[in-house]
């Protein structure tokens, strides 16, 4: 390792050293960085955790231990005193796996014990600027689970013979898993770690998750898990005061605790950054992770979260450091900023003074859009340009729109139960607001349920409600969504010009009254027109303008009858007339058209 690296933020692989490193004689070395304990002793299976003492190595900052024989598999903690004279048992900050909880020791494990099978997904995955991005979100121990007993999860390897085949029915193309670092708490959902190098053990081993993954980069599927470089769980024996001092958190709560009650990380400090810049690269490398979303971004440009209190500097040279560095050694990786806030140039090259993240959450389009679909369509039309809103500011970066778990939970209703009106009313206008979702600029995410028309808020105790699909309405919504997906993966007009203008234009977006929206979709090879009627009423008579064109073939209606609308399906071509094509739309309606000739 690099200690000069190490201590000013610059090492990328300090998990190579530090942690329990198993030798080709059988031995481990066991190593940890805490420069203010008093003393350190190991306990574990392999001395009947009686502790053997460790010694102090390099500038007496590091400690140091080898134990001959020690399995693959074996439980551990250090033993640490402080200066005070307090021991306090801690897992290991870098440990490779670690038990189940209510249990806390950290476990041995190797890191060249798994040979993937994916070589030829990685030679040509990328960053998918010029590529579809259809992102599935999911809780993996409430996608499905064997049954309603507590803990009664799938494996990782039980999750990849059934969520991978859903996963392709379904039109993704990538699935982002919320966090899996270890956790102790289940109501955290992963988003306040004690293991942040060590797989959650609730579903398997390290092994088995790399197995989840070299499945589905077989069947093609990308993989994106979520990461948390903020903050760190309180519990005493894991981060917090490691070493008898904040070793990694501030030593005061002004700025030391966050809003969900968890330590912030000291981003100032280098030891901090190489252990979070070395997590990061951890997952991609070791895992063969396709992309880390950076989870509350919002909380490192500025303290706390605040604008009001300005800029962190310290947290934002960190994200440019730790994405460069990233980017330089995995040019493919795809690094996602989770940021509500309107800082300039998130996706912006770190040498141009941008935090370099190739993609950014449109929370901005999120809002806007759930917040007019909740609209009486009454008043639809005095809030109708919050639909156009987003493409004033598209361009700034590249960004990437989503609906997740976030909007599902705390009392926000699920995503069907959010638009207007009744039970029947519902349906038609979900289907609206997915198909202007795909028609939009930007790659996409949605969270697991949202496709089967799920009402009951998400619980990360209990599985999805696939009952539902025996449900007329239901099962006709997750059809329409399974087309649309499909319909976006093989359509480049939707996604080969995502960042550029080009690749979108407005063809009507002053039709304030009567709420219809009609923009252009446009690749190397395609045009692809849609039409959106977000209105309670059909309007008759609506003569569409579109250039350049022969005629219009209907390729996707949301009021085709197979997904519950009234229209039967007719793909018949419409001809033009003086550059327009007169239609007749439906309520809480969208339908997209292929431009046939020139």
């Amino acid at each position: 390792m690099d200690f000069y690296g190490f201590y000013t933020g610059q090492e990328f692989e300090a998990y190579r050293f530090l942690g329990a490193q198993v030798q080709g004689d059988g031995s481990v070395v066991f190593r940890t960085f805490a420069p203010n304990a008093a003393s350190i002793s190991v306990i574990g299976d392999f001395n009947s955790w009686q502790g053997s003492e460790m010694h102090k190595i390099y500038d007496g900052n590091f400690w140091e231990l080898t134990a001959p024989q020690v399995e693959v598999g074996a439980r551990y903690k250090f033993r640490i005193t402080s200066q005070t004279g307090k021991t306090i048992d801690h897992c290991d900050p870098y440990g490779f796996g670690s038990e189940k909880r209510p249990n806390t020791a950290s476990v041995v494990h190797s890191l060249d014990s798994y040979s993937f099978q994916d070589g030829a997904w990685m030679d040509r995955r990328g960053e998918g600027y010029q590529q579809p991005l259809n992102i599935y979100e999911v809780h993996l121990g409430s996608w499905q689970r064997k049954s309603d007993a507590p803990d009664d999860w799938y494996t990782y390897e039980e999750l990849a013979q059934r969520l991978i085949p859903y996963v392709k029915e379904c039109g993704y193309n990538y699935i982002e898993l919320m966090p899996l670092a270890e956790h102790p708490c289940d109501a955290s959902w992963g988003y306040q770690d004690t293991g942040f190098f060590s797989p959650t053990s609730r579903y398997g081993t390290p092994d088995q998750l790399r197995f989840f993954i070299d499945q589905c980069h077989q069947n093609h599927i990308g993989v994106i898990m979520d990461f948390v470089p903020v903050h760190f769980a309180v519990d005493d024996y894991a981060l917090w005061n490691y070493d008898g001092t904040p070793l990694y958190e501030y030593p005061n709560t002004a700025v030391g605790r966050s809003e969900w009650g968890s330590c912030n990380f000291m981003h100032s400090r280098g030891e901090v950054r190489s252990f979070l810049q070395s997590a990061a690269l951890y997952w991609l490398k070791e895992f063969h992770v396709d992309g880390l979303r950076m989870d509350a971004v919002s909380n490192l440009i500025y303290w706390q979260g605040d604008p009001g209190r300005g800029e962190n500097r310290g947290a934002i040279q960190f994200l440019q450091t730790m994405n460069q560095g990233l980017k330089q050694r995995l040019p493919h990786a795809l690094l996602i900023a989770e940021d509500s806030t309107s800082y300039s140039g998130v996706t912006g090259d770190v040498a141009h003074g941008g935090l370099g993240f190739d993609y950014k959450w449109d929370l901005g389009w999120m809002n806007d859009t759930l917040s007019y679909f909740q609209t009486p369509p009454q008043m639809r039309p005095q809030h109708y340009h919050k639909l156009t809103f987003s493409m004033m500011y598209f361009y700034q970066e590249r960004y990437l729109l989503p609906l997740s778990h976030d909007e599902v939970v705390h009392g926000k209703a699920t995503i069907l139960q959010k638009m207007y009106g009744d039970y029947e009313g519902k349906f038609p206008q979900a289907r609206a607001l997915y198909c202007y979702m795909m028609a939009h600029p930007g790659k996409k995410l949605n969270f697991m349920g949202n496709e089967i028309g799920q009402f009951r808020e998400w619980d990360e105790s209990r599985e999805q409600d696939w009952n539902l699909l025996r449900y007329p309405k239901h099962d006709e919504l997750f059809r329409f969504i399974r087309d649309l997906n499909h319909l976006y993966l093989n359509h480049s007009a939707l996604w080969q010009e995502d960042d550029r203008e080009q690749g979108f234009r407005w063809l009507d977006c002053h039709q304030e009254e009567r709420c219809i929206y009609a923009m252009e979709r446009r690749s190397a090879k395609e045009r692809l027109v849609f039409v959106f009627n977000f209105s309670d009423q059909t309007q008759d008579g609506y003569q569409l303008p579109v250039e350049g064109c022969a005629g219009l073939r209907p390729i996707l209606s949301t009021e085709w009858e197979e997904y519950g609308g009234g229209v039967k399906r007719d793909e018949s071509v419409l001809p033009t007339q003086h550059n327009q094509v007169q239609l007749s739309l439906p309520p809480y309606s969208g339908l997209c058209l292929a431009v046939e000739g020139e």
